[in-house]
């Protein structure tokens, strides 16, 4: 049985309070909504950071963080990697996203996330970190289309094993050294993927330079042609802008990277953040806190052989929740100077 869940997101009407709707443009009526996206981070979009996000707004999709298909295929690497692909029934939908160069590994990581229930597959042909591509893997896909397209068959076909199929998309960037949206857009599109989240920056810009969203549409061009949905990714700040993006350059979706650093409330737009209270957003770091730890263990030397995350992770997260009030900044310093989870909750606790 097939469930493509990106193809009944792109059918659904754009909700009352979220349009703009008025006797003098009928032709807003018709129009529908964009949906939301929480992007892949590495040591961030854990299950623990998601079921944050969830208790504040839920994105229309949850990613997981990016997992290696040829860790995940050995023996000594899947025990320590399937905590990364931990989920809530909460999430979904909820997309695995994977990275390697090897077809045949991602055959076998695309069967693994059927049997663990996903809703989808994601390909990493966008991260830029000089380790993963000069493996040829991430954005380092770029350079190579026809490894590109067989390890989207190949996962496609490692999909629709066991009776069930689930939809791969592929997470991509517009070119490795020099932008080539259209030509490398056009190749992607040969293998048919359910879905292409484009972020608009080459792997040479990295994050140094504004996303060229005229680039994210030109793709969604080819895209619409195809039939396959497209989504937009980068400097999406507030969910407002998002909206403004999605109907400037005609995407389906958009997916939200660094904004959710911003305001964890980022995918309620009915929900004022500026109006949270310095206890609400303390609170809710605690609660990040206790998820971090039941989902990677404590302390953080269970782990000295190499899996799973420390502990010291979480001080990433501190200025999600500790800022925009009186005092944030220097609570924050006291914070990230703290030696360990207990030195933490002491500060946090005085702090109430």
């Amino acid at each position: 049985m097939s469930k493509n869940f990106w193809k009944k997101l792109t059918l659904r009407p754009i909700r009352q309070s979220l349009r703009v709707v008025s006797q003098s443009n009928p032709q807003a009526q018709g129009k529908k909504k964009p949906f939301f996206v929480l992007a892949p981070m590495a040591d961030v979009t854990d299950m623990a950071f998601r079921q944050i996000v969830v208790s504040c707004g839920k994105p229309d999709v949850l990613f997981t963080e990016f997992v290696s298909a040829d860790g995940l295929c050995s023996e000594k690497g899947r025990p320590k990697l399937l905590p990364y692909l931990k989920f809530g029934e909460n999430e979904r939908p909820i997309v695995a996203q994977f990275f390697g160069a090897n077809p045949r590994n991602f055959y076998k990581c695309a069967q693994l996330a059927v049997g663990l229930g996903f809703d989808g597959i994601d390909i990493n042909m966008g991260c830029p970190a000089g380790k993963i591509v000069k493996h040829d893997s991430g954005a380092g896909l770029i350079k190579n289309p026809e490894l590109a397209k067989e390890i989207i068959q190949a996962t496609k076909e490692g999909a629709a094993s066991a009776g069930r199929r689930i939809p791969v998309s592929v997470k991509t960037r517009i070119g490795y050294n020099k932008i080539i949206t259209e030509e490398w857009i056009s190749h992607l599109i040969e293998a048919e993927p359910a879905a292409i989240i484009i972020h608009g920056r080459t792997q040479k810009e990295m994050s140094k330079v504004p996303a060229h969203w005229d680039e994210i549409g030109k793709a969604a061009v080819l895209c619409r042609k195809a039939g396959i949905p497209i989504i937009g990714n980068g400097d999406v700040m507030t969910y407002q802008e998002g909206l403004n993006k999605a109907a400037e350059w005609k995407l389906d979706g958009i997916m939200v990277g660094r904004g959710i650093f911003s305001n964890p409330w980022f995918f309620d737009p009915s929900t004022d953040a500026n109006a949270k209270t310095p206890a609400e957003k303390i609170a809710l770091l605690k609660k990040h806190m206790e998820l971090f730890t039941e989902l990677w263990g404590s302390p953080p030397s269970a782990h000295s052989d190499g899996g799973g995350k420390n502990f010291e992770t979480m001080k990433k997260f501190f200025k999600i929740y500790i800022s925009d009030f009186e005092g944030a900044k220097e609570l924050r310093v006291r914070l990230m100077a703290a030696k360990n989870k207990e030195g933490i909750v002491d500060i946090l606790q005085n702090q109430l």
